[in-house]
């Protein structure tokens, strides 16, 4: 009876091994050892994408020109509601990939990330001889992207940061449950006219040489169940119920009870 005793507790240690290891995050990355970090690219803006050009001045009646003012429409009333001088509208990237800049007019801006942007107008306040001091700010507005699937808290989150990588957007998700397959998460990306799905296995460090390692607004991730979170979904009220089941049951404590009494 003790060596068949053994023999099921080295089992349940063999199987609780092997549960780490679909478990751990970058289970082959090196300690301590310095890498090389690939260039990384800002998030850049596309069409239908939303941004705030904020244009500052030692003079501000000045920069006011140049800023847009909020404008809020009241529900049930054909009137617009001007808001105060500290809140600022947004441009919305035309599918051209322009916007309507006061005073300067068209700015093809898509394809720039916010950096870029806000050297633009600079430049071309200066150069019009417009502001000869301009401090411009660019900030999203409606950039996200998508969580589903096996983590905590699921849902839409914004993007806030000129970089986020996936890491980030999955802890700010509350991490996976420990239902998700770390080996089987999908990155849905749309650009350029295409939509391409990539594959990622958080337990390799190959991660952070893949494409969708640094996110884009619009991205979806959908992180798989495992095994076990797909059997506990085809237990019902009526399996449960179900004679054949508790007759398994019976019989794998029976065997069980067995070998460890016998």
């Amino acid at each position: 009876m003790k060596k068949q005793f053994l023999c099921i507790l080295c089992s349940i240690l063999m199987v609780s091994c092997g549960t780490s290891q679909k478990i751990l995050y970058l289970q082959d990355i090196e300690v301590n050892q310095p890498e090389e970090i690939s260039e990384t690219s800002d998030i850049t803006v596309r069409p239908k994408d939303q941004i705030s050009i904020i244009v500052s001045s030692k003079d501000p009646q000045l920069a006011a020109l140049f800023n847009l003012p909020k404008v809020t429409y009241r529900v049930g009333n054909k009137s617009l509601m001007q808001g105060n001088s500290d809140q600022i509208a947004g441009y919305t990237i035309d599918n051209d990939g322009n916007i309507d800049f006061p005073v300067l007019g068209s700015l093809q801006i898509a394809g720039m990330s916010k950096k870029q942007i806000a050297i633009l107008v600079k430049e071309r306040l200066i150069k019009e001889n417009l502001v000869n001091d301009p401090v411009v700010t660019v900030e999203f507005m409606n950039l996200y992207f998508s969580i589903l699937g096996e983590v905590k808290s699921p849902g839409k989150f914004m993007i806030e940061k000129d970089q986020i990588t996936l890491l980030e957007a999955l802890s700010m998700a509350g991490d996976l449950t420990i239902y998700g397959k770390r080996d089987g998460i999908f990155v849905i990306r749309e650009e350029n006219g295409q939509r391409i799905t990539h594959w990622i296995d958080l337990r390799s460090q190959q991660i952070f040489q893949s494409p969708v390692y640094y996110l884009k607004q619009n991205d979806i991730i959908y992180v798989q169940p495992n095994t076990v979170r797909a059997g506990q979904s085809t237990i019902n009220e009526n399996s449960v119920k179900s004679v054949s089941l508790w007759i398994s049951i019976a019989s794998f404590l029976s065997s069980l009870g067995v070998l460890l009494f016998k």
